[in-house]
């Protein structure tokens, strides 16, 4: 039996990624159903919100809203009751429990989460170290990372550590090569958070021979073969195991799985730190 598919419009005062977010999570709950997105960001007029309302007409389904003008939620909401889709504004019972609890009002700032702080700065820093320090790049400046991976090739070092980068979290990464020693320091840094990252032979194996697919490379070298791919995963765990570092198996991890336990390692990794730094 095929899948089958919704049409799912998401509008939104801002740049729409909350929207995204959240009817992404509960649509990978529905394994036969696929949604097609129309996502309308930054609607913040009335002939903005028409132009997304004549598209909802040709294409009727599931209607999520994030506004913060009532203007257009009322306006958003009589439409689709008129055409018969289903309407949901996303935020509304979040600020309306925020509301009773705090016992004020929002600032009704579209797209707020965006503002130019400090905290926003801190994940472009950090993008931007990552960036640089990605695949053992500048090794020499690793000492100012927060969190430092290690892993054989295909362990998706790369895009873990851009999503630690976007939680404002300095990472670099460390490719393990076989026969080739790591670089100088490594073994003995203090500030970042040295993290292993391994998989099973068999996952590594098939990440590896579908690059080589892609680059259309010879598929007989030992960088896809399995007791060889065997070896270097033993390899890095007696190297974690020989220096404590953490090691995460990422075989059936997620990217956002596998951040959420090193960041959680990192918060430990920080109180420790503090604690042994010499009080003055």
């Amino acid at each position: 039996m095929g899948r089958s598919y919704f049409h799912l419009h998401l509008v939104s005062d801002a740049t729409g990624e909350t929207l995204i977010a959240a009817s992404r999570a509960v649509a990978a709950q529905y394994q036969g159903v696929a949604s097609i997105e129309h996502v309308f960001p930054l609607v913040r007029t009335r002939a903005q919100l028409d132009r997304a309302i004549t598209e909802i007409e040709a294409a009727p389904g599931i209607v999520l809203f994030t506004f913060v003008d009532r203007e257009l939620s009322d306006r958003l909401q009589e439409a689709c009751r008129e055409m018969g889709s289903p309407c949901l504004s996303v935020l509304r019972p979040i600020f309306d429990l925020f509301d009773a609890y705090l016992g004020e009002s929002s600032a009704s700032k579209p797209g707020a989460q965006h503002m130019l702080n400090a905290e926003y700065f801190k994940r472009i820093d950090a993008l931007n170290f990552t960036m640089m320090h990605d695949d053992g790049q500048q090794p020499q400046n690793i000492e100012d990372a927060d969190v430092l991976l290690l892993g054989v090739s295909r362990t998706s070092k790369t895009p873990t550590s851009i999503y630690l980068a976007n939680r404002g979290i300095k990472t670099a990464n460390i490719p393990l090569v076989p026969n080739v020693p790591l670089p100088p320091g490594v073994e003995t840094v203090r500030n970042p958070l040295v993290v292993g990252l391994v998989a099973s032979p068999e996952r590594i194996v098939q990440i590896r021979q579908n690059r080589l697919l892609a680059l259309n490379a010879d598929q007989e070298t030992s960088y896809v073969d399995r007791i060889a791919v065997a070896e270097e995963i033993a390899h890095s765990r007696r190297l974690c195991a020989a220096h404590g570092w953490p090691m995460i198996d990422v075989t059936r991890r997620s990217i956002e799985e596998t951040a959420a336990a090193i960041i959680d390692l990192f918060k430990a990794h920080r109180l420790k730190i503090s604690a042994e730094a010499p009080t003055t």
